[in-house]
């Protein structure tokens, strides 16, 4: 029996208190999966209650009663892996290969990150006469996006847990299905009643009721940067904890001794990947001015090696942009970058011949792009990769911060210690140095309006823990 329009709260899939539905569509049919139910405020708090009952009794679990749980999780998970990735290719579009080799295994990632965490750290210490203990931080609300929907879920739910809180999780209405799956995970690997729960809906009504209600002790949110000051503002009466990972528009800044042909060919397919729907896409490439038309020609060659199409196809690179929204969003984009006057080396509006039907979009480059031009400035999430020029050094690290953004930067040069010294000056949470890719065991997150707190490792599990000094308390204090 599906539990898809069911909410599953207090350890138990429960009818909604609405009749209100909505139909999630596969983007690349442009037809409707199957429908969610769209909970209301009285959702949120029959949800918030079983979380603060839970709270009580969960939070003074010890650390082997979590481990043990956490182990179970990753073995009910590991064992849906398959339905997880197959249910998020049809409600995203992700390729079949990328939601089997990274979409559904990353969630799997956080889980056993997190574990290793949880097994070894230090949650009481003495500093002068004084014994820091380090608690639980309460009844945490989550709101999660569409684009990596798994991997923000249990990057939030997996450090919770293992703190020893309790939470309510509205994930994405865009992508829900996958959610649904991971709730039945919880409950096949026994998380105890109350501790996890979760309810479907809009961010105008359910995002609404969880950031505000007053027994949420901290919200976490991933999305845009727009969505997330909604958040914070809901927040700030009741002077909850907020985390927040946002929008981006990160800098790629190719040094004159970087090999051009290796680095821009694998950061244009990396910019690309996912159908460019990544808050740390690399999607401005700073390039020497002098050698803006050799850089053009390798991007644009290497776009024409991106194979868009049908999720489920042979050699598929990606595929649909996630809704309707998304991909007029993006075509009003191109056409922008175009009435501004960069360079357009390929690709461009409308879908890539041969697909009438779902929401593709072209990969599409632009060369001579100027910081101050909208396709500069504005996160598209899509497939579009903008070229800009710069003099030397010290001018590209001008430009990389020249932005409301600090998510993610990412550097090329053959020379490391030169790449080093530019990485420290980047104003961002994470630079990627000659390819490297994201660490689970590294902190994730942003600078400036692409937000605020830590997700992944240790960083993102102290996210969840709230300090407490006890004083004389430590044989110092006599």
């Amino acid at each position: 029996m599906s539990n898809r329009q069911k909410f599953y709260i207090n350890g138990e899939w429960v009818q909604p208190s609405t009749d209100a539905t909505l139909e999630v569509i596969n983007p690349a049919t442009e037809e409707p999966i199957d429908a969610i139910a769209l909970g209301g405020p009285q959702d949120v708090d029959k949800a918030v209650a079983a979380a603060k009952a839970a709270f009580e009794t969960y939070s003074q679990t010890s650390r082997e009663e979590r481990v043990a749980l956490m182990e179970r999780i990753i073995g009910a998970y590991s064992a849906r892996m398959g339905d997880v990735a197959a249910v998020i290719s049809q409600e995203m579009g992700a390729p079949m290969g990328l939601a089997k080799a990274a979409q559904a295994p990353a969630g799997l990632g956080h889980f056993m990150t997190t574990l290793e965490v949880l097994k070894t750290y230090e949650f009481e210490e003495d500093i002068g006469t004084s014994h820091i203990v380090r608690e639980p931080a309460g009844v945490c609300g989550f709101i999660t996006p569409w684009n990596w929907p798994i991997n923000q879920i249990a990057c939030k739910v997996a450090p919770a847990l293992a703190a020893g809180c309790t939470m309510v999780l509205k994930p994405s209405e865009v992508a829900p299905f996958n959610a649904i799956l991971f709730a039945e995970v919880m409950d096949e690997a026994g998380v105890p009643p109350g501790v996890f729960n979760l309810v479907n809906g809009d961010g105008p009504t359910v995002g609404v009721a969880l950031s505000s209600h007053p027994d949420v002790d901290m919200m976490s949110f991933t999305g845009s940067t727009r969505a997330g000051i909604e958040v914070a503002k809901n927040a700030a009466p009741t002077v909850k904890r907020v985390a927040q990972e946002l929008g981006g528009k990160s800098a790629n800044i190719i040094l004159d001794d970087a090999n051009f042909q290796k680095a821009i060919a694998r950061d244009v397919f990396g910019m690309c990947m996912n159908s460019g729907q990544s808050c740390n896409a690399p999607t401005r490439m700073l390039v020497p001015m002098s050698r803006m038309d050799e850089a053009a020609a390798i991007a644009k060659a290497a776009a024409g090696n991106v194979q868009v199409g049908d999720p489920n196809a042979e050699g598929t690179t990606i595929g649909p942009v996630v809704s309707e929204v998304q991909f007029n969003k993006i075509q009003g984009l191109i056409e922008k970058g175009i009435e501004e006057g960069a360079k357009l080396e390929t690709g461009g509006p409308g879908r890539p011949d041969g697909l009438n039907q779902g929401y593709y979009v072209r990969p599409t480059v632009f060369s001579h792009v100027t910081n101050d031009m909208t396709i500069a400035r504005e996160e598209i999430f899509g497939p579009v990769l903008s070229l800009i020029g710069y003099q030397d050094d010290e001018d590209a690290v001008r430009i990389a911060n020249d932005t409301v953004y600090g998510l993610s930067g990412y550097i090329s040069s053959g020379d490391p210690e030169r790449a080093r010294a530019l990485a420290r000056r980047i104003r961002t949470g994470n630079v990627h140095l000659n390819g490297a890719s994201v660490d689970n065991k590294a902190p994730f997150g942003g600078y400036k309006q692409s937000g605020n707190g830590r997700e992944w490792g240790t960083h993102g599990f102290e996210e969840f823990l709230e300090v407490k000094a006890i004083m004389g308390y430590s044989a110092a204090a006599g």
